[in-house]
């Protein structure tokens, strides 16, 4: 299981701007994409919150919503994968490991994404924030691909950027394998908290393969 924002794609540039852009309608200046940057990974609401609170500016959620939706769907298929992605999923799958996708991004944003950035093929399952009632770090989506693919949750892999990835990886009992580059706020995943970090997805089956 790997998630999509900072860990297969990156996807902050055209989620900054959007996000920008919903200012600017709101008559806001524009923030610091690394600013932006920190608020990814719980979901478009809770970005669009952080963007907006803290200015004295009242808005109607449901508005700002579909303002932000407006805007990240004209630019959302022009984020690209990470250097070394493609060629990892490619790895994974000749040596049999079955992949999902598990992602807090809206099915609306994820589907055209991975399309346009030729990974959706690589994926049986994609779990989407609004696919099931509960997100990351909830542990239902890892729960709900293990059933699809009738694994026990000790037998799984996650890889993701952040403490959201690590919690729900807890909850459901399965393996957490980080990656250094993504959206975690900021901050840097200690070494303690996941059973592995990699530098690039190519280290991925090599791992697995050890700990088998």
């Amino acid at each position: 299981m790997i998630d999509l924002d900072g860990t297969l794609i990156h996807t902050a540039p055209q989620i900054a701007q959007a996000a920008n852009a919903l200012r600017a309608d709101f008559g806001l200046p524009a923030l610091d994409t690394k600013l932006i940057e920190t608020y990814i990974g719980e979901g478009a609401s809770t970005l669009i919150k952080r963007c907006l609170v803290g200015e004295g500016q009242t808005f109607d959620e449901a508005q700002a919503y579909a303002g932000f939706s407006q805007h990240y769907a004209k630019i959302v298929t022009e984020s690209k994968p990470y250097v070394g992605v493609v060629e990892s999923l490619q790895a994974l799958k000749q040596a049999g490991y079955r992949l999902a996708c598990v992602t807090n991004k809206p099915a609306d944003f994820t589907k055209p994404l991975l399309e346009k950035s030729g990974l959706a093929d690589f994926f049986e399952v994609v779990v989407s924030g609004d696919t099931l009632p509960k997100k990351k770090p909830d542990p239902m989506p890892l729960l709900h691909v293990c059933e699809q693919f009738d694994c026990l949750p000790q037998s799984a892999v996650l890889v993701g950027d952040s403490k959201t990835d690590i919690a729900a990886a807890w909850a459901a009992g399965c393996f957490i394998f980080t990656v250094p580059y993504g959206y975690n706020g900021g901050v840097e995943i200690a070494d303690s908290e996941v059973d592995a970090q990699v530098d690039s997805l190519l280290e991925i089956n090599d791992l697995i393969e050890l700990a088998e």
